[in-house]
């Protein structure tokens, strides 16, 4: 597949739209943290477009910087913490809270390992071949990125919900065909997979309206 700023912008329009669909059948509002995640997955691929744009040229270097940074401040910042709380607020049995507590411990302190590398500077993005790849500054980064995936991919398995853990388990086995395609692309082409997993969200949150219930217990 040949990712491009295109590309980006006909994956964010499209799931974007699925991730407006999916807060209209938000029935519980301790649901809609979860439930946003297409949308902002939608739009995260949007952002990716300029950043696109910046570094060939068809924007002007403020924008793509600004959008480089809002790219990858939602991408190493917020979704290491966004992703476990989402899952952990919509989970009531006490065992399976327990073990997604842990992982949203361990992407909060992986947020702030990239956080403080971004402002310790620079970031950088460049195109290579058919991906973006992004520089933190993070040092020992491969281990970083490891203890990221295990927080957001571990909480989403972690689960108690079946279409949840499915979605946990789309994004564990995609990640070795990610990481054998282009690891220093990683981060551009799991957030893209992300969003395009993300349907499994959209799905779930559609099962429950029309069960006309909050979050059961599994």
């Amino acid at each position: 597949m040949c990712f491009s700023a295109g590309m980006d912008v006909a994956a964010g329009v499209v799931i974007g739209s699925v991730g407006v669909d999916t807060l209209r059948h938000v029935n519980d509002l301790k649901a809609l943290p979860l439930a946003s995640l297409p949308l902002a997955f939608g739009g995260h691929q949007l952002t990716e477009a300029f950043v696109w744009w910046g570094l060939q040229g068809d924007v002007a270097p403020s924008t793509g910087r600004t959008t480089l940074w809002v790219y990858m401040t939602f991408a190493f910042v917020v979704l290491p913490v966004l992703t476990p709380l989402a899952v952990l607020v919509v989970e009531a049995d006490r065992v399976h809270r327990h073990r997604i507590g842990r992982f949203a411990a361990l992407g909060a302190l992986v947020s702030l390992v990239y956080a403080h590398a971004m402002l310790s500077g620079p970031i950088a993005a460049v195109i290579n071949g058919r991906a973006l790849a992004y520089d933190t500054g993070v040092t020992h980064g491969g281990i970083v990125a490891a203890l990221y995936m295990l927080a957001a991919v571990g909480a989403l398995m972690a689960s108690s919900h079946r279409r949840i853990a499915l979605f946990g388990a789309a994004n564990l086995m995609a990640l070795p065909v990610l990481v054998l395609t282009s690891s220093r692309t990683l981060t551009s082409l799991w957030c893209f997979w992300a969003a395009v997993a993300s349907v499994v969200i959209a799905g779930h949150q559609r099962a429950l309206d029309r069960a006309g219930r909050p979050y059961p217990v599994g």
